[in-house]
Order: structure tokens, then sequence, then C-alpha cells
């Protein structure tokens, strides 16, 4: 892993005006990720959380502040970056590898080589018969492969991850958590997650960072210094249960909140 910043956030400041004043989202908000780190950024409900990311994304301007990628303004390094939602979305009528290869077609002409990536991608997520198939055919853990898969086929160094599990049912969640660590260990991206669920920010990443609420700031950037790749009987040690006490007293709720 190398030691350069690939995302730099330098006080960002996020504020809307509203009928009863200026309301700040987020303040003073400093944030590195290193090339092939997986960051989760957790907090309470309206810190802030996915407003980073949007500003990361480029999809917001802060109010003050700068974001750079590899040194460069967050707008001139866009094709650096990919974004999974907390839903798939997903074109109903267009089949699995047509959802995939939509983002290159956005750019141009999509080549044979670019459909077999895709088809590589399926089967990496274990859906190698799924690429035909209608994303009514699949279940949501299966549709939210899928849009992962969308989201590497452009070969991005950056992918930014807003609560992608949420919606899922406990057992598909465990399960994707699983998925999900092994394709970023073969892949080698840089992820940045944003989840309410502890336990998943712990199990899932190299440092999870807290957002204090009110306005949202990073109030903690905690190491976890656990083996990889992690297993399920990973959470069951003393020293998993200690990091998710650490960060469930910084934000202020009771363990394992999800």
């Amino acid at each position: 892993m190398k030691t350069t910043p690939v995302i730099q956030v330098r006080d960002v400041e996020m504020s809307y005006d509203t009928p009863d004043g200026t309301a700040t989202i987020l303040k003073n908000c400093d944030l590195q990720i290193r090339e092939g780190e997986f960051i989760s950024i957790v907090g309470r409900s309206g810190g802030g959380k996915t407003t980073l990311l949007r500003i990361v994304a480029g999809l917001l301007t802060p109010t003050a502040g700068e974001v750079t990628i590899k040194g460069n303004p967050v707008q001139e390094a866009l094709n650096d970056l990919a974004m999974v939602f907390q839903k798939p979305v997903l074109l109903p009528w267009r089949n699995n590898i047509g959802n995939i290869l939509l983002p290159l077609e956005f750019r141009g002409k999509v080549t044979p080589k670019m459909k077999r990536d895709a088809q590589d991608l399926l089967e990496l997520v274990g859906l190698a018969d799924a690429g035909s198939k209608y994303p009514y055919e699949l279940s949501g853990g299966m549709q939210q492969r899928v849009a992962i898969c969308r989201a590497l086929v452009s070969h991005p160094q950056i992918m930014l991850m807003d609560e992608p599990f949420g919606a899922l049912d406990a057992m598909t969640r465990d399960t994707m958590n699983l998925e999900l660590q092994r394709i970023w260990a073969e892949t080698g991206r840089s992820i940045l997650f944003v989840t309410h669920s502890i336990p998943e920010a712990v199990f899932l990443s190299d440092r999870v960072v807290v957002i204090g609420d009110k306005p949202g700031r990073v109030i903690a950037d905690i190491k976890i210094d656990l083996p990889r790749l992690r297993t399920r009987e990973h959470r069951f040690s003393p020293e998993f249960a200690a990091y998710e006490h650490q960060v469930a007293e910084l934000i202020g709720v009771k363990e394992g909140i999800s």
C-alpha cells in the first residue's frame, strides 16, 4: 500500500441557506485516503456522511475547503471515480451486461473487449450466468453485485459507496461484506464507504473515520489492526469487540448499532 494520499480533503465546509438562516452540515473536515485503503465513515444520521461522500464524488461543491485526487481538483479527476449508491439503480429494460456497460456507453463505443471485461466482472462476483438475465430476475443482493460490477467496469482507482447494503436483510448483508472484502483484495481499489453499521465498518476497514454531528466534522480516525482477509469468526474476537465499543463510545450509541 502506498503512503501518498490518493484523496485529500482539506478544511471542507458545507452550508445551505434555509428560511431560518444558514445551516452548516459540515465544518473543518480533513481526511486523507491512501492508495489501496478501505476507509469507512460512520456517525449519526444527519451528520453529513453522505454529503461528504458526494463532495468527494464531485456531485456537490463545498462552501469552503477543497478536495483533491492525486493532487488535482476533484472536477478534473472524475474518470478515476465510481460510485455505488444505497440501491442498485439498474435499468429494468436492460439485461445485466447492458447495465454494467452503461458507463462505458456514455464515454463512447463499447468494444468486444469491454464486453468480455463485463463478463469477467460477473464471474468475479459469482454471477457468471446472469449476464443475459434482467434485474428483476435477481435477488437484492445479486442486483447490488451487478451495481458493483458497473462501478468497476471503467477501472476506477477509487470507489465511493453510500450504504450499499443498508436495504439488505442481515444474512445477505453479511455475505455481501465478505464478497466486497474479497473484491477489494483482488482489485486493489481504494474504497470510501459510508455505513450506519459499526460492526460492518470494523469488519471491512483499514481505518474507521467517525463523523461528529452539528455540524459534521471528523472527530476520530481509528486504525483497525485486525488480520486480512477477515472471516466471520473475527467478529467474535475480543479485539473486534473493543473496536466496536470504541467507535460506539465516540458516536454516543450502544454497541452494534446497524
